[in-house]
């Protein structure tokens, strides 16, 4: 197969304000043997009370990203991946039963207390994505160097901000298969567990 990948153009623009200095977000368009595949790296607003902030950041980045105005990147792509430090947390438990769970393997329990997924549940966000099941273990907030959670005096409680998400358009003849989904416990030179996905295409009627 021969495969020709370029730059075709590129624009970067500011929030408006509406993300901090300290968040945003990079898209990447890719056309890779006549699939046409973007790649958005955002990260968006901390702390567990900014769920509604995080929601209105991720349609802001998407607005912005692919503002109808540029009919060439507006245009449905066929399949597109989000992923970052979303920075989703963990509600309604503080973090020693948090904890607790994760040293005892039963983290699966924490699942219904992950904004992310409640919010996408209730159709406020990502809208069409799939991602793969959070078996690992929560990947913040570590102490840098280690793979001990957070023993500072805030005491954060663990949760999975690190998401990887995809939606593919089933129109275009193209399957998606995720066989693995997974966090890095070796990598500590973060207070954050970078997550890893394998993703395989499949174009219906042919090969991978």
């Amino acid at each position: 197969i021969w495969t020709e990948m370029k730059v075709d153009e590129h624009a970067v623009g500011g929030c408006g304000g509406v993300i901090g200095r300290k968040k945003g977000a990079v898209a990447m368009y890719v056309n890779f043997s006549g699939i046409q595949m973007v790649f958005v790296s955002c990260h968006l607003a901390a702390h567990e009370r900014k769920v509604e902030k995080r929601n209105s950041e991720c349609r802001h980045i998407s607005h912005s990203l692919f503002s109808k105005n540029d009919i060439h990147y507006a245009k449905s792509a066929d399949i597109t991946v989000w992923l970052g430090d979303l920075n989703y947390r963990l509600e309604g438990i503080s973090s020693l039963p948090a904890r607790k769970m994760i040293e005892e393997n039963r983290q699966s329990k924490l699942r219904d207390r992950d904004q992310l997924l409640q919010e996408a549940e209730k159709g406020q966000v990502f809208n069409g994505y799939c991602e793969g099941t959070l078996s690992f273990k929560p990947t913040y907030k570590y102490n840098v160097g280690s793979s001990n959670y957070d023993s500072s005096y805030k005491i954060r409680v663990p949760s999975w901000t690190d998401r990887i998400l995809f939606k593919v358009d089933h129109s275009s003849g193209l399957d998606a298969v995720l066989s693995s989904y997974e966090a890095l416990d070796c990598v500590s030179s973060s207070d954050h567990k970078p997550v890893k996905a394998h993703l395989c295409l499949k174009v219906r009627g042919g090969n991978s």
